[in-house]
């Protein structure tokens, strides 16, 4: 443990870069700690991919559904094909206005549902669907999808600081949510954050970054390892662990299904190819 507040009046002095060690020692251990995959698709069952156009969110029934179902035909008990404009999980027709879109992810929001105030929050954003560009109302949005769990929202926020976008550029926040969206399961926060140490030259910790991203599927952080073994700042190992790791991740989301979806448009490309 380190210090706590009745310890730092008294006599923090006497042990300050003992404690200051030790609480550095305890955030990298949260932060580098390997976060649990994308839940599954609740329709095929098979793990998420978590490169954006490879799964959609459904205001409908706040489920998050890969491109491989949202794409594939929909059969009814006798085998004919049905109608494929509905939700393929709840089979709740799409809505056809954005106020009844608005409508739907508010609906979402009301129920506490952290994907839901996410995408609220993007609405907000960029202005989109009859909504006035709004950004402290995305930012109080993001906020609150994170506090619920939205790894995602966080990353928004540390990017909405790092731009300055309605706020002052603050990198010491953006690498704050970019961290907390880290810690839960974000692997474009993590790139991030490897990108930052290593820009800082602290290549042990950016390393760990890009292979905890790795693992997460993304693919840009195998082409940072490929480039840093190439000028010496990785091994052969590293290397050859960050290409296994990110076959590791392709063996677990590929389909035949995604890879049909895939084919038909970019807009339902689940994976990017390793460099």
């Amino acid at each position: 443990m380190y210090c706590n507040a009745a310890c730092k009046k008294k006599h923090r002095h006497k042990h300050k870069k003992e404690c200051e060690k030790r609480m550095a020692e305890l955030h990298d251990n949260k932060l580098f700690k390997q976060p649990p995959p994308l839940e599954d698709c609740p329709i095929c069952m098979i793990r998420l991919p978590s490169l954006r156009t490879g799964r959609t969110y459904m205001e409908c029934c706040g489920k998050v559904i890969c491109s491989g179902c949202i794409h594939a035909p929909i059969y009814d008990d006798k085998g004919n094909e049905v109608d494929n404009e509905k939700c393929p999980f709840c089979r709740t027709p799409p809505p056809y206005s954005h106020e009844k879109l608005i409508k739907c992810f508010e609906k979402r929001a009301e129920l506490n549902d952290s994907g839901g105030i996410n995408n609220l929050g993007g609405f907000y954003s960029e202005g989109r669907y009859g909504l006035s560009q709004n950004i402290a109302k995305a930012i109080e949005l993001w906020n609150r999808a994170g506090e619920l769990g939205s790894a995602d929202a966080y990353y928004k926020l540390g990017n909405v600081y790092m731009n300055g976008y309605g706020v002052e550029i603050d990198m010491k926040k953006a690498i704050h949510y970019w961290e907390l969206a880290a810690i839960g399961g974000n692997v474009d926060a993590r790139h991030n954050l490897g990108c930052s140490e290593g820009r800082a030259s602290n290549t042990d910790k950016a390393l760990k970054h890009f292979m905890n991203a790795i693992e997460g599927g993304y693919a840009a952080s195998l082409g940072i390892i490929k480039l840093m073994y190439k000028e010496g700042e990785a091994t052969k190992e590293d290397y050859t662990n960050a290409l296994r790791s990110y076959q590791a991740y392709l063996d677990e989301i590929k389909s035949d299904q995604r890879d049909k979806a895939a084919s038909s448009n970019d807009r339902y490309k689940y994976y990017e190819s390793a460099v």
